[in-house]
């Protein structure tokens, strides 16, 4: 790789978060005159000006924008890389406040065990279960929280993922629900039943209106609530028939013998779009020894209890 010179990489990172070649130039303890020389062997490299005059300023091309955030993501990794090795991390005495953002079920679901297995390797580590009201990278980014549990969709480019289990949608009603008797649940038995809902986002449709709707069938919703614990507790106490992903259910439910919760679970008469759990965190901590152990950690505890997903 004769003619590639990492140093740019670093000096780019510089010039991107502040715009400025004297913050730079002090930032890398260099001169000024030598930074102006960094860039403009930047601007030959890249075919871009990268930052332009505005005012007594200056200002990132529409390129430059686009860069930054991965530029600043190389950076770190690359320094990580080429400096030396962090000692042996010594779990027994490790004291770290961890902050993981998940949503209800998975709390429900998996924080118990989470917790005992933690509590058992590092009994100094603390954690902290944020709530999540919605689909934000800035958390991950400012480091208020150090992990993200869930659906993956559109989010930012540098955060690093690593999926978890597979999930999958089935339904929950209360025992001696009308949808139990009789034949077996069909699309048409089960889209003429009244549903309760789970969105953030308060939306009365999702996946498996869409699969009815390829069935010429049509639910109606008349309850949305903002999570699924929420959805399973009013399942639990009227007609409505609630639709959950499958590891919010504990073992006893998962195997329709559900007597003492009042709830029996079904699987779904139409097909829906598997759910892939994942982890979400920040490149800034991707090479910190306690902030692995603990991602290890959560995977090692979902994949024990999901075996098969």
């Amino acid at each position: 790789m004769d003619d590639v010179d990492l140093n740019l990489l670093v000096a780019l990172d510089a010039l991107l978060a502040g715009a400025s070649v004297t913050g730079a130039a002090r930032r890398l303890g260099l001169s000024s005159s030598a930074m102006s020389r960094t860039l403009a062997r930047l601007r030959s490299a890249t075919g871009d000006p990268l930052l332009v005059r505005a005012g007594r300023g200056l200002v990132p091309t529409p390129y430059a924008a686009e860069l930054r955030e991965h530029v600043h993501a190389l950076s770190r990794d690359v320094l990580a890389v080429l400096r030396p090795r962090v000692s042996q991390l010594d779990i027994a005495s490790l004291e770290r406040t961890f902050t993981i953002r998940a949503n209800e079920g998975f709390v429900a679901a998996l924080s118990a065990s989470l917790v005992a297995t933690i509590t058992e390797a590092a009994p100094r580590v603390r954690l902290r279960f944020a709530p999540k009201p919605e689909k934000d990278a800035r958390p991950l980014r400012e480091g208020q929280i150090d992990l993200e549990i869930g659906v993956l969709g559109a989010f930012a480019p540098e955060v690093r993922t690593q999926a978890l289990f597979r999930d999958r949608f089935v339904g929950v009603a209360r025992i001696g629900h009308p949808l139990f008797s009789g034949t077996d649940i069909t699309p048409e038995k089960y889209a003429a039943c009244d549903h309760v809902v789970a969105s953030r986002k308060g939306e009365f449709t999702g996946p498996v209106d869409d699969a009815l709707e390829e069935l010429g069938l049509q639910r109606t919703t008349s309850v949305v609530v903002p999570g699924f614990p929420d959805a399973m507790r009013i399942a639990r106490h009227s007609d409505l028939v609630a639709l959950v992903p499958r590891s919010c259910l504990g073992d006893s439910l998962a195997n329709d013998q559900a007597a003492a919760t009042g709830l029996q679970s079904f699987e779904l008469p139409v097909r829906t779009p598997e759910i892939v759990i994942s982890a979400m965190w920040h490149p800034r901590v991707d090479a910190d020894p306690a902030h692995r152990w603990l991602r290890d950690t959560v995977v090692s505890v979902c994949r024990t209890a999901n075996p098969q997903r």
